[in-house]
Order: structure tokens, then sequence, then C-alpha cells
């Protein structure tokens, strides 16, 4: 195993294998639940990925369970109950999808369990997703009174079209990977067991080919999501940030925690 050069984070895991770089987001107790280090931790990451000298193709999985739960519970109710600190963290989620977007190295996502909120927006950026087949991919923002602004508006309908996107983020449904298959919302749902030899497989693949077609046409793929994501991301963030004030989302929260269904206010 090639260790050359490989930062330190305190939520995620670096390793590289010859020139395939892998990332594993590393907080399995909370099932990968994103916190606030790992929010900063994330950027960094995809940045460190871009620059590295000794990695063409990069991994991104999750240890444990899950891929990762979304937002880490403890932390979503401090926001809730201290809304100002979310007013600079929400600028992180915009920071981690352009660090995804300007990786001009294929980026492999190794969906080993279910991905949630910040979680399947990130899983749903990378270039080509193996997941396994009990695996299940949402984005509940709504469900804790929340606008989906992190970057789920941004690659939902890019992924599955706009009709099928607004079911899905408008009700929070979960979807499991095998339909997702199915619908072209990822590329492949498989046994857990395959999981491995399958992204292995595929990473060869792309080692063995022209290092600079495929950065380029990966480069050249990527102009249309950015510029969505430029027309989107500010927007959805100050949705979201508006939405992270409102009695709807504290009661979201405090619902979750209750483990019961919440009882949302109504308009007009």
């Amino acid at each position: 195993m090639n260790t050359q050069s490989l930062p330190q984070y305190e939520t995620l895991v670096l390793e590289r294998q010859g020139r395939l770089l892998t990332i594993r987001l590393n907080r399995p107790d909370a099932l990968n639940a994103v916190n606030l280090r790992m929010h900063e931790e994330l950027p960094e990451v995809f940045n460190f990925a871009a620059l590295d000298p000794h990695s063409e193709v990069v991994v991104l999985t999750g240890n444990g369970r899950a891929f990762s739960a979304g937002g880490d519970l403890d932390h979503v109710a401090h926001n809730a109950a201290n809304p100002h600190l979310f007013d600079s963290e929400v600028r992180l989620a915009k920071r981690i999808v352009f660090a995804i977007l300007d990786l001009d190295k294929p980026l492999i996502c190794r969906l080993n369990g279910h991905a949630v909120g910040l979680g399947a927006t990130m899983a749903l950026f990378c270039d080509v997703i193996f997941a396994a087949e009990t695996a299940r991919i949402g984005d509940p923002h709504v469900a804790i009174g929340l606008v989906a602004g992190d970057g789920g508006a941004v690659i939902w309908p890019q992924r599955m079209g706009l009709c099928r996107a607004k079911e899905y983020l408008l009700t929070g449904e979960l979807i499991d990977a095998k339909k997702a298959a199915e619908i072209g919302m990822i590329n492949h749902a498989l046994p857990l067991a395959e999981l491995d030899a399958a992204v292995q497989a595929f990473a060869e693949r792309l080692l063995q080919g022209s290092t600079n077609a495929v950065r380029w046409t990966k480069v050249l793929l990527n102009l249309e999501l950015k510029r969505v994501a430029t027309a989107v991301m500010d927007a959805g963030i100050a949705y979201e940030a508006v939405a992270q004030r409102s009695p709807d989302h504290r009661e979201g929260v405090q619902a979750l925690i209750e483990k019961r269904k919440p009882q949302f206010g109504r308009q007009g």
C-alpha cells in the first residue's frame, strides 16, 4: 500500500493502493453522520485528492454499516437551538459540492450502505456509483422542516430527471439501490460481497486508460453540472438557512429525537 504523503483527519481515513486513492468517511459508530468537523474536513480532502501527485482515480466510501446517515442528530439539534451557528456552517456545503466538482480525477462511489441527506448528495455527485443492493438513498430534509438546499436540488434532477426528483425531494422518501439502478439514478446495485471486486475492476479499467483523455472528458461532462450548481447553490443555502430558523424545523428535530411523527404548522 502506498502511504506516501497522506494527511491525517479526525473524521476521514485515506489509503492508497497503487494509483488508487480511497477516502473513507470514518465515524462508523454514528453511521458516518456529518458533524461540524467532517463538514470542515470534506472540502479539504477533495482538494488534497485533486492535487495528489500519487493517485489518478479516487474512491469515496464509508466505514462500517452505512455510507453516511446525513447530519449528526446532536449537531443538528445544537444548530436548531443556536441558528446563528448554522449560517457559517451551511456555506461549507457549497465548498463540499464544488470541491467534488473541481476534482478532475474520476471519483467512484462505493456505496456500502445507506446514504441520507448530505450523504446522498456526496454520493450522487460522484462520477460512477456502485451500491450494495441493501443500501437506500434519500434526502429527507423536508422531514425535519428544512429545504434541500445543500446540493440535493442540484444533483437529483440531473440524476433522475425533474419529475422524479420533485417526487422524492418533496416527500423525503428513500429509494432502495435496486430501484435507483433501474431508473438510472446510480450505475450498479449488487450484493455487498461483490462490491469491492466491482469497484476495483472499474478503477483498474480507468487506471489503464489515457489519463488526460479520461480527466478532460470528466471536466467536459462536469461543465453543465457546475453551471447548474452555480445557479442554484446560493439560493438553496439561503432558503435552508431561513427554514433552519422556523418552528417547523425545531418541531422536526424534536420529533426525530422523540421518535415520533412531527406536527408541522400550516400556512394560510
